[in-house]
């Protein structure tokens, strides 16, 4: 007997009875989305290396430890680990830029990063996001992060904390980056071997470290004060104002939390998170922010751009169980001919439908259309004789004898 062949660590199947969770969140996705002017984008699931080193940032864990790399034709190609740098190069290749701003997108669909699987994360995991382009105001991080706080209610969470930072821009970032440097150099030997990287190549991802050795040390006095600091351009301090005043105008609560960073490079000025409190350590349902200079940097013109990303395997953990959807009918008959036929014509008339092709006996039938249906439609001999069908609905145990002709609306209404 041949070895079993099982599904590779941090990744897992999504079967049948698990699928309609996963239909919910698309579908809420879909109907959220496009009701704000969002619409659906797919890239490919692989792109050139050299899309996330630029994008995504070579100081990131993401480009040094994840991802799932690998050579064809001479060429490095990668499993996208994450969409917006995949948004935003199908953004500049397809001249999206030419289009009338704001440009609004949204996606669905797996990932890949080669990290520990947690609960909520796996290796090939799935997320649902949206990017926008083209509007520097502040109106545009507060249309995200109320299109974000939209969804997650419209899937049924309620318990959320909104969190919220200013990251300013670059120019205002380097003496705050240099401050840090300043007061956490007599700690140096002490931070973690990822901190201590993250020390000369990007000081300002120290403050997104989950070692509680290293959050300790963020903690002493001297170092908090700098992180704490109004360091931001006058400029960028107005701007988060704004933000905060157009979060109150819809009664978004949200915390100011200045060690929120993301672990991604490419952020700049507003970047926030969403919680939730039904979950553990790792609660974040949602990550997003302001990232302005990925598109020049990525050989686009100069254009601000805005958006956030879910896991969704989180969201689904959140969710009450969803109840499986029946078939509309299921037939019953000890004709196989007839049934086949009766069956082709009430799919095709857009009732789901199904039958028993292993020929049980007429009172199993009814026992599987029970379980599976909301109607059994009975084709016995005095039916066909007189050229109509059995209606039961199987909720109410009502019966009516019909015209074939009549299923159609005696279905959707009986």
């Amino acid at each position: 007997m041949a070895n079993k062949i099982t599904v590779q660590k941090g990744t897992k199947d999504i079967l049948p009875a698990d699928i309609d969770s996963w239909h919910f969140l698309e579908e809420t996705a879909n109907r959220v989305f496009t009701a704000s002017a969002f619409s659906e984008i797919r890239t490919p699931i692989f792109e050139a290396t050299e899309l996330f080193a630029r994008g995504v940032g070579d100081t990131t864990d993401i480009v040094n430890k994840e991802m799932y790399t690998f050579e064809k034709s001479e060429r490095s190609l990668t499993l996208r680990p994450e969409n917006t740098a995949g948004v935003v190069r199908s953004y500049i290749e397809n001249g999206m830029h030419r289009l009338p701003a704001p440009v609004k997108l949204w996606y669905k669909g797996p990932m890949f990063r080669y990290e520990r699987p947690q609960a909520g994360r796996q290796r090939q995991f799935h997320q649902v996001g949206v990017e926008m382009f083209g509007i520097s105001q502040p109106q545009g991080d507060v249309e995200i992060i109320s299109l974000a706080v939209n969804y997650l209610k419209a899937i049924g969470l309620k318990d959320l904390d909104v969190e919220i930072n200013t990251l300013g821009c670059p120019k205002c970032r380097e003496e705050y980056k240099t401050k840090l440097k300043e007061v956490l150099k007599p700690y140096l030997n002490d931070l973690c071997e990822d901190c201590q990287r993250r020390y000369e190549k990007n000081p300002l991802r120290l403050l997104d470290c989950k070692v509680e050795d290293c959050k300790s040390i963020y903690e002493k006095p001297e170092v908090k004060e700098v992180i704490t600091s109004d360091f931001v351009c006058p400029e960028c301090h107005e701007h988060f104002e704004k933000v905060k005043e157009y979060l109150n105008l819809l009664d978004i609560k949200y915390t100011v939390n200045k060690l929120l960073v993301r672990g991604l490079d490419y952020y700049n000025r507003t970047v926030f998170e969403i919680k939730s409190n039904n979950l553990g350590s790792q609660n974040a349902v949602c990550g997003g922010g302001r990232y302005d200079s990925l598109v020049k940097n990525l050989g686009g013109e100069d254009t601000p751009a805005v958006g956030f990303a879910m896991g969704m395997e989180r969201l689904i953990s959140l969710l009450p169980e969803q109840k499986h959807k029946k078939t509309d009918a299921y037939v019953v008959s000890d004709n196989v001919n007839e049934a086949i036929k009766l069956v082709n014509y009430l799919r095709n008339v857009g009732i789901s439908t199904d039958y028993d092709m292993t020929c049980k006996k007429f009172t199993k039938q009814l026992e599987k259309a029970s379980k599976v249906a909301n109607y059994a439609v009975i084709l016995g001999e005095d039916e066909i004789k007189q050229g109509k069908v059995s209606v039961k609905n199987l909720i109410n145990s009502v019966q009516v004898l019909v015209n074939r002709d009549e299923l159609g609306n005696i279905i959707e209404r009986f």
